[in-house]
């Protein structure tokens, strides 16, 4: 069994997928914790990845188009916004 903290601003650190049949728990910081399946967390981490992908107009893979900089900075998430009742 896997289980995650919530952080005070909502985020759990997730910066890959899960096994789509494990158990993982999330403890909120309200102290209730909440069991999501592998494949509900996976979904809601490729929806935060689309729209950090989006909000920094980077492709499917996450390249720029761009023109080129100095400096490439990180292309990927590591913290999910998550709340109560996602599961349903």
């Amino acid at each position: 069994m896997i289980t995650l903290q919530q952080d005070t601003d909502g985020f759990i650190r997730m910066n890959r997928h899960f096994p789509a049949g494990a158990n993982i728990t999330v403890a909120f910081t309200s102290g209730a914790p909440e069991v999501f399946t592998g494949a509900a967390l996976n979904a809601i981490f490729d929806a935060a990845v689309a729209d950090y992908r989006a909000r920094n107009r980077l492709d499917a893979k996450g390249f720029s188009r761009a023109p080129a900089v100095t400096v490439q900075r990180m292309k990927g998430i590591q913290f999910v916004a998550v709340h109560a009742g996602m599961t349903a």
